[in-house]
């Protein structure tokens, strides 16, 4: 329920931010202006709202799988998706060379939940189960929704930033100063958005343990999914950097994340199980300053808090 409140009071913070921001840009270059940059933001987001599932199958080299081909993904999904109160997705899987899962779609009821061919050598059915459930819980928490709309106005703000960087007002004085604050705005809005990325991989945490998945099961599969991307090549990594929102954990941050990781896995089996994860609960998680702004600047939670967190629901 907090993580659903905090979520609010960021998209109230953004409404209130670009209000602000139409506000200057009508009072200093005119109605027309000010007319044209709120018909700049919504032909953006109603074009990144129609298109972006496109995109996103065009980059992640989806394919979709019928029941028949898929028996037992269709199966699993079609339990969660129950459990979840939600219509079935439509369910994918990727050639994307990188152990993972992500979820997409403009509303419920176009919903796409994917999986990577990776993804099962590297899970049991039940980690595979609880990472589909936490796919499913972005799916009914529609925070995907709220982050395309809350992204586009960083992207509003850059372009104000630089068109009042080099223009003047009516009387001829130059904008530069409400450019460079521009900026200021356009970093701000930014940071909001990756907060409130990493808010929603926790609320989908929470719900794939809502959705029957044991804490430690979960845990172990981000586990596994760190350990598996930690074994990528870089040449591999970067070419998923602008799709990396979407996954379940942040791929380019895998290897110190799985140095991290690989210290609550006291019996060295390569999961975590229950009494494992009991230590993590009382356990104080002390992060470096460089993790502390490598994680401000990421959409995805430190590993080790997110599985901290996971141990507080048991």
């Amino acid at each position: 329920m907090w993580l659903q409140v905090k979520m609010y009071l960021v998209m109230g913070a953004f409404f209130a931010i670009i209000y602000s921001l139409f506000v200057v840009a009508g009072t200093y270059m005119g109605v027309g202006n000010f007319m044209f940059y709120g018909i700049l933001a919504t032909v953006m987001m109603l074009v990144q709202y129609m298109i972006g599932p496109k995109i996103v199958d065009w980059s992640m080299r989806v394919h979709y799988v019928t029941e028949q081909e898929e028996p037992e993904l269709h199966r699993m999904v079609a339990e969660l998706s129950r459990k979840a109160g939600i219509p079935k997705p439509r369910i994918g899987i990727s050639k994307m060379a990188i152990p993972n899962a992500f979820a997409f779609g403009r509303w419920t009821k176009d919903a796409r939940v994917c999986i990577t061919e990776q993804i099962r050598n590297l899970l049991t059915k039940e980690e595979l189960k609880a990472v589909l459930g936490h796919e499913i819980s972005h799916i009914k928490n529609k925070d995907v929704l709220v982050i395309t709309l809350i992204s586009i106005v960083p992207t509003i703000a850059w372009y104000m930033a630089w068109n009042f960087m080099f223009s003047r007002d009516r009387e001829g004085n130059s904008n530069f100063a409400i450019g460079i604050a521009a900026f200021g705005i356009y970093f701000l809005t930014n940071l909001l958005v990756l907060y409130a990325s990493r808010i929603r991989e926790y609320a989908a945490d929470q719900g794939s343990v809502k959705l029957g998945s044991r804490p430690s099961v979960m845990a172990s599969a981000l586990f596994k999914l760190v350990y598996g991307s930690a074994k990528v090549p870089k040449d591999t990594l970067k070419q998923t950097e602008g799709m990396k929102a979407f996954f379940a954990n942040d791929p380019s941050r895998a290897m110190r994340e799985f140095r991290e990781l690989k210290e609550l896995d006291v019996d060295g089996s390569g999961s975590i199980d229950d009494s494992e994860l009991l230590r993590v609960r009382t356990k104080k998680v002390k992060i470096k300053g460089a993790d502390k702004f490598m994680e401000m600047m990421s959409t995805h939670p430190n590993m080790v808090k997110r599985v901290q967190a996971l141990s507080k629901l048991n």
